[in-house]
């Protein structure tokens, strides 16, 4: 049994409802189609369990849903809250735009919330500090302009050297990609079965990855480039240029070779890499990946999977938690 998120390493809780799967606070499960996820209450990403955990769990949340007073359901998806704080989400048979817009709103809604209540707090804190400092006559306007310079350079050093995400390498090791870094990390055509390749250039050095290990770095990467989330229509946006491409692996590959034509312009030059690239596209990028993800687990590659979970074990670890202060995420978790 598997205790962090696969995608952001956090603690996925427990339950004292589901006696066949006493892992999460959030499940998302569709009988009809067998599936059985863990929803991580602070990314919001969908955890698929391995298979043989999942029947009996599915026969159980399938009971205690129809069995709560506290629902509320379309004819496709279902959510309800159990006395003893557990959420359940049941799938029905929506069509793939639908469900992927209500799936993956739900996650970068809640980022986008998180994100602009750090943001908040920083500017009121520093519009504090610069009127305590002007009423008690210690700026003048010269010491204001050091002031404002000084906050202009960290702004600039933050920018860059800001951790986007720790991602497993080939053999497991777990690099570090800053945000300097993203302007040289692409999506590439590729000649492998899957068509496609991230290049990703990180503290040690440049990493070519393919496969189910460019699957497993390009979630961890892309859910760090947009942990600022989004807005309801760009998550649509998103939905729909997948939908469009004709499925998620296809984006992929049609995404790689739109940017790959790109590079060597001088729009590239100046922006490049990841940088340039969309907020619809790295939004939908991070939905293909992981329905991809989802997909090859669904076919088989349940070792594929488990050996996921094992790397977000070990990354649990070493996890990044600069960006927030500790006062401002137990105020988050405190809300969330």
């Amino acid at each position: 049994m598997y205790s962090t998120c696969l995608f952001c390493n956090s603690n996925l809780g427990a339950n004292e409802v589901i006696q066949r799967f006493p892992l999460g606070r959030r499940l998302a499960f569709d009988a009809a189609k067998g599936r059985l996820w863990v929803v991580c209450r602070h990314c919001e990403r969908w955890n698929l369990t391995p298979l043989e955990e999942r029947w009996e769990a599915i026969e159980e949340c399938e009971r205690q849903f129809h069995d709560t007073r506290l629902r509320v359901s379309t004819d496709n998806i279902g959510l309800a809250r159990l006395r003893e704080g557990l959420e359940l989400v049941r799938i029905g048979e929506p069509q793939r735009p639908e469900f992927a817009a209500w799936r993956f709103g739900d996650q970068f809604g809640r980022r986008r919330r998180r994100h602009l209540i750090v943001v908040g707090s920083a500017v009121v804190g520093g519009a504090a500090l610069i009127a305590g400092g002007m009423a008690a006559g210690l700026f003048t306007a010269g010491a204001f302009q050091v002031f404002y310079q000084g906050g202009r350079g960290l702004r600039h050093f933050y920018r860059n050297q800001r951790l986007i995400a720790r991602v497993p390498d080939e053999s497991g090791k777990i690099v570090a990609v800053r945000a300097k870094h993203l302007s040289a990390t692409h999506i590439l055509p590729s000649d492998s079965e899957e068509g496609w390749m991230v290049r990703i250039v990180h503290a040690d050095g440049t990493t070519e990855l393919s496969g189910k290990h460019a699957l497993r770095a390009t979630s961890v990467l892309l859910a760090g480039v947009n942990r600022a989330g989004a807005a309801p229509p760009q998550v649509r946006e998103a939905v729909d240029r997948i939908d469009r491409s004709g499925g998620p692996q296809r984006f992929l590959v049609d995404t790689a070779h739109r940017y790959s034509a790109l590079r060597g312009r001088k729009y590239q030059k100046e922006h490049g890499g990841l940088q340039s690239v969309t907020v619809p596209d790295k939004l939908a990028l991070e939905m293909a990946v992981h329905e991809e993800t989802e997909r090859r687990a669904m076919e088989g590659e349940l070792r594929f999977l488990e050996a996921a979970w094992k790397d977000a074990e070990e990354i649990a670890g070493i996890s990044d938690n600069l960006l927030l202060p500790a006062s401002v995420e137990s105020w988050l978790r405190a809300r969330g």
